[in-house]
């Protein structure tokens, strides 16, 4: 029974190794890689778009001959790997800056791929159309084999590079362009206007346009018509719009952003926006003014009429000025309003109040609160932030400053009734 199993044993090995072919080698008679390349998904871009590129690399060799034999060993790499595989992408003639070294992906087998992704940056103008950007792939392959011993072989590989078409399409579409932005009186806290012309930079014939104006963040200027109605907008073609804006008190004397979009109809018939475009306007200063006279001495009791010299201290023009002084006790006016006239900067121009001060009234100095309305160029009608009008109330000295005081002329008119009384007595006394 022993003998029996024995047997049987050896006969199974025998069978397996007459059924199994894995010490029988394969040897490929062809075959070399023949790569290609081709974009992931969407390979339609925007001008000025940073942009990702997905390529899809594909190794296509394919060996149709091969040998299977015990007498032959296995190679280590098939003659269609492509091995340590290097991509480069370049521009070409496109309109594009590939930002991306050229990337190292390891081996390709034979019917394989791998994915790479390059950064690039189209330019900001650029036509649409198709572009073919040529592709570099550098790569290692097997070239043969030299056996010395039977168990000894030395491979030789050699370098190979190819370049291969890639396809990108960049969108034909309205891309605008600021020619100028200039500002039409346009200063802190009051309304003015922009006048805009943009031009079409883009390949596309844009139709049912609108050119719309937006505040940039947190800027001071901010539109108050946002929108103008352009209709057709042709490639290369140039138009002009005029906004009304209103700019804040807060702005200085500097330029600001504003944000420009179009809105048009495409060639399929869609709405769509445009990039967005950013413009400087330059703002002045808010309309101010300055009293620049000194300040005026009045004396409890009196009436005078004072004159307030006012200065043009802004950027713009303002018209039909009116100065006025507000009067408070121990103050009082017969005349609180002076006209000023036009004021262009940097002038001056001299009001005219009639101001009376209580006979009760402290020795100090007093500031009146004194504004001046006037119209901007807009011809909309403001006030400016008061001011103050100096008043110094003192004692009169010398003749006036006796005469002003009751007290002492009614002790002056008594002596003196005195003084004539007793001269009176004396002389007719001496009569007598």
């Amino acid at each position: 029974m022993k003998k029996i199993l024995i047997i049987a044993s050896v006969l199974l090995v025998l069978f397996a190794c007459m059924a199994t072919p894995a010490l029988a080698g394969t040897k490929y008679l062809n075959g070399l890689p023949n790569m290609t390349a081709y974009v992931a998904g969407t390979n339609e871009y925007a001008a000025g778009a940073d942009i990702q590129i997905p390529l899809v690399i594909e190794n296509n060799g394919q060996s149709t001959d091969k040998q299977i034999s015990t007498s032959v060993i296995d190679r280590d790499d098939p003659p269609t790997t492509a091995k340590f595989v290097t991509v480069t992408l370049s521009s070409g003639d496109a309109p594009l800056v590939i930002k991306s070294d050229p990337q190292m992906i390891g081996d390709i087998l034979g019917l394989a791929k791998k994915t790479v992704t390059v950064h690039a940056k189209i330019d900001k103008d650029a036509p649409g159309g198709t572009y073919v950007l040529p592709l570099n792939i550098t790569y290692t392959r097997f070239d043969s084999v030299v056996q010395y011993q039977v168990d000894t072989f030395r491979y030789y590989y050699v370098t190979d590079n190819v370049t291969v078409p890639v396809t990108i399409v960049i969108k034909q579409e309205v891309l605008p362009e600021v020619v100028s932005a200039q500002p039409d009186h346009l200063v802190a806290g009051a309304d003015g206007y922009i006048n805009l012309t943009l031009k079409n930079a883009g390949s596309l014939d844009g139709t049912k346009a609108t050119v719309k104006l937006a505040q940039n963040d947190n800027s001071p200027v901010s539109p108050v018509d946002n929108s103008v109605y352009i209709g057709d907008f042709p490639a290369g073609g140039t138009v002009s719009c005029q906004y009304k804006v209103a700019v804040a008190n807060t702005a200085q004397n500097k330029e600001y952003p504003i944000d420009i979009t179009v809105v048009y109809q495409n060639n399929e018939g869609d709405f769509v926006q445009s990039r967005t475009e950013t413009a400087g306007v330059a703002v002045g200063n808010k309309v101010d003014f300055a009293i620049i006279s000194p300040a005026v001495g009045m004396s409890p009791g009196s009436k005078k009429t004072i004159q307030v010299q006012y200065k043009n201290i802004g950027n713009s023009t303002i018209k039909s000025a009116q100065a006025r002084i507000s009067a408070v006790n121990p103050f009082t006016s017969t005349a609180d309003v002076a006209y000023l006239g036009d004021l262009a900067p940097g002038q001056v121009a001299t009001a005219s109040f009639q101001l009376a001060v209580g006979s009760d009234a402290t020795i100090k100095e007093y500031g009146l609160d004194s504004e001046i309305r006037y119209r901007d160029a807009l011809n909309t009608t403001y006030v400016s932030d008061p001011m103050k009008v100096p008043i110094d109330v003192k004692n009169q000295t010398g003749l006036a400053g006796i005469l002003s005081n009751a007290v002492l002329m009614s002790i002056i008119v008594a002596v003196l009734i005195g003084i004539v009384y007793a001269g009176y007595y004396y002389w007719k006394k001496r009569r007598q």
